[in-house]
């Protein structure tokens, strides 16, 4: 088998298990920040020492022991993103002439969502605390337009993760501790078009192409496409602390543990323009398969610090995500072509916030915050058209009302401000898309929660 050939099925299918780890750019990389709308409010500053109601499940269970009653909340949190691709200079392989190829810029490929979360508390005897959380962790999509210059690069990427994290807290003194563990679900899809006389030209069959009718590359008309789907399952846990200092002062520390997903996939294969050169290479390339790759989800730690003075409050957090685990990762196949190790090379990365809250009266409390978000990948040459990543800065507004005994109403507004992201990425043929993304999300969200 040619060994271009062989790269271009082995990258094909990595790009379509590991980019199904996209996600319009909300927190860096494809991680979603939005488990608590009163959180949101304050751009999750303070999120790991707050604990004022039932999503601390998430931020920190050892929160769970001073909400003081049994609580149930539950939100929905509305994700606008806008992701924009502006070409510059994309072309053709050197080897096959280098030069421009049609196909727009893509649409706007942000993808909007509605994601859920819901957690209870039930307080026990001898100070502890019994907690559920339901949330999904990492995830939403990117689509660009099916003719845009980039889709061998990708047309349609997308993960979907659901949580569910049963947790326990104990309480003495003024300390807490917490911990849980985790189920994850994890649902992924990829689909990419493939230039068949690209591989064609750069195959042991090249003398053939003309006859076979894959002699000009990037052309729609020889294209062919890939869809890759898988699905897994990872199990994790996670730990928090928090220390009352005084009844007004308080800070928390919380971990969430890496999960290493096993994705089971099936590549599905639309080669009907090139079923000439298929059989010319052997009859295996390009066919219906089941792939297979271990992914590792990257674990947070967060320190954070929270203090009222009369009707005012601030707070504020540190938060580390191990991005580094998205570094060497592998694909198999269950047909004969080889594994191959890609470097994805992403690098761990800090998010630094701060709030502010003010008590109106006992039922309105408004709340604000800021906060910067590293992105796990600084290069142009690194960046995918799955997650064009960059550095962010949030602005959040929100407020919380008691709208009943026992029922509060929060809800938030969030603005993130995403840096322009450059991209220079080859393919496995060796076409280069270049050019430069611009980026916003806007983010929605109301929660109810239920004290008992």
């Amino acid at each position: 088998m040619n060994k271009n050939v062989r790269l271009y099925t082995c990258t094909l299918g990595v790009a379509g298990l590991l980019g199904f780890a996209t996600g319009p750019v909300l927190a860096a990389g494809f991680q979603i920040q939005e488990q608590s709308v009163s959180g949101l409010g304050n751009a999750y500053a303070g999120g790991a020492a707050i604990a004022e109601d039932a999503a601390t499940v998430f931020y920190n269970p050892a929160g769970m022991t001073r909400l003081g009653n049994s609580q149930m909340a539950g939100a929905l949190h509305y994700i606008r993103p806008s992701l924009k691709f502006k070409d510059s200079n994309s072309r053709l392989t050197p080897a096959l002439g280098g030069g421009s190829y049609p196909g727009g810029d893509g649409g706007d490929a942000g993808v909007p969502a509605v994601v859920p979360n819901v957690y209870y508390v039930q307080q026990l005897p001898a100070n502890m605390a019994f907690g559920l959380g339901i949330n999904a962790p990492f995830g939403l999509s990117t689509k660009y337009d099916s003719n845009w210059v980039g889709r061998y690069h990708g047309i349609e990427s997308g993960i979907k993760t659901i949580n569910i994290n049963p947790a326990l807290a104990w309480k003495s003194g003024g300390f807490s501790i917490g911990g849980g563990v985790s189920a994850q679900y994890l649902e992924a899809k990829l689909t990419n078009a493939i230039d068949f006389s690209a591989v064609c030209l750069g195959s042991p069959a090249a003398a053939a192409c003309g006859g076979l009718g894959l002699n000009t590359p990037g052309q729609p008309a020889t294209d062919g496409g890939a869809d890759i789907e898988g699905t897994s399952w990872a199990f994790g846990f996670n730990l928090g602390a928090l220390w009352e200092i005084t009844p007004t002062t308080r800070v928390g520390a919380a971990y969430r543990s890496q999960y290493k997903h096993k994705v089971k996939g099936d590549a599905k294969f639309d080669n009907s323009v090139a079923t000439g050169l298929i059989g010319l290479l052997g009859g295996n390339i390009f066919t219906d398969t089941d792939a297979n790759l271990d992914l590792t989800l990257p674990a947070v730690f967060s320190v954070s610090g929270y203090h009222e003075f009369g009707a005012f409050a601030i707070m504020a957090d540190a938060s580390w995500t191990q991005w580094s685990t998205m570094g060497t990762l592998t694909v198999e196949f269950d047909n004969a072509t080889p594994d191959k190790p890609i470097e994805f090379d992403w690098y761990d990365t800090w998010r630094y916030s701060v709030g502010a809250n003010y008590r109106v009266s006992p039922a309105v409390l408004l709340r604000t915050g800021v906060a910067y978000d590293q992105a796990p990948v600084d290069k142009k040459e690194k960046r995918l058209v799955s997650i064009p990543d960059n550095d962010r800065v949030w602005f959040s507004l929100g407020a919380g009302f008691k709208v009943a005994r026992g029922v509060t109403v929060d809800v938030a507004y969030t603005r993130l401000f995403i840096d322009n992201a450059k991209i220079l990425n080859t393919d496995a043929t060796g076409h280069i898309l270049e050019g430069e993304y611009s980026s916003s999300t806007d983010l929605l969200s109301a929660q109810v929660a239920w004290s008992f």
